[in-house]
């Protein structure tokens, strides 16, 4: 069964816009503000989970929404409409940020919803939630969160690998890439699991 939540991203390797790349970091800085950048780790409050201090603005607000959802998910087993749409907004606008931040896409993501490149597909949960999961949420994504350090890092380093290659010969390496994008995927499952969007444990997956 594939996993609820699904990332693509369509893959721009060759011509690359050198000048945008060169200044991607000061370029991307407004959505920095809004979404975030890529650095993992957890916050907790009354049993919620969260990666506010990654998420920007934005993620801040939809730490917030989860805690909220925590409970309402927990005594009731309801996820309030609102909340879930605009977790959904800003993952979706957060993909679209993270692609362009790390290279892999170079037209401008807009500020909001709009078609773009890179997407983010979030299926509704079927049946009842697990509220016990839900309710020990932050235990269960310690691992993860582990094995998700060494993997940014990881990603890191082939970003910054991926940079000088684009500057010198204009493409994107073509494994470097993939890495690139599992690791995203990789990372926004976990932070769908973790804002409650998703009860399914993720995959410790590139793929």
């Amino acid at each position: 069964m594939p996993y609820p939540v699904s990332v693509s991203v369509e893959p721009t390797l060759v011509n690359r816009n050198r000048l945008t790349t060169a200044f991607r970091l000061i370029l991307a800085i407004p959505h920095l503000i809004l979404v975030g950048g890529v650095a993992v780790g957890v916050a907790s409050r009354q049993g919620s989970t969260s990666a506010s201090a990654e998420g920007g603005l934005l993620g801040a607000v939809a730490a917030f929404l989860a805690i909220v959802s925590w409970f309402t998910l927990v005594i009731a087993g309801t996820h309030i409409i609102g909340i879930r749409q605009f977790t959904a907004f800003y993952l979706r606008w957060r993909v679209r940020a993270l692609s362009y931040l790390m290279l892999f896409e170079d037209p401008y993501p807009p500020f909001g919803d709009a078609p773009y490149p890179a997407s983010i597909e979030i299926l509704e949960p079927v049946g009842p939630r697990d509220r016990l999961s839900i309710a020990l949420r932050l235990i269960y994504v310690i691992p993860h969160i582990i094995v998700l350090v060494f993997v940014i890092l990881a990603w890191g380093f082939t970003t910054i690998a991926a940079w000088f290659v684009i500057l010198f010969t204009g493409a994107y390496p073509k494994a470097l890439f993939d890495f690139g994008v599992g690791a995203m995927r990789w990372r926004l499952r976990v932070e769908a699991y973790m804002l409650l969007m998703v009860d399914d444990y993720p995959p410790f997956s590139l793929e």
